[in-house]
């Protein structure tokens, strides 16, 4: 089940990674990256609640990067500082 929802979260990212600013990908890619390392790590986890609660905080750190770039595209959100 979480590979499904993973890899519909991917295609509909490529599908809507057309629509984004760079800053606003650029903010999406690092809370996934920062995602993928979460579950990662709850992966090599025993199974149970601390498993769980790794793979929720993995979640939230994704929802939470979408949200941003959502709103650095709505206008609502300064795009973070440029780094070079």
């Amino acid at each position: 089940m979480r590979k499904i929802v993973v890899t519909l979260a991917a295609v509909s990212t490529l599908a809507l990674g057309a629509c984004q600013s760079k800053e606003a990908d650029r903010v999406e890619d690092k809370a996934e990256a920062q995602s993928d390392m979460l579950e990662a790590q709850a992966d090599t986890m025993p199974t149970g609640a601390a498993s769980d609660a790794v793979e929720s905080k993995a979640d939230a750190v994704k929802a939470a990067g979408e949200a941003k770039a959502d709103a650095i595209d709505n206008g609502t959100v300064p795009p973070p500082a440029a780094t070079r």
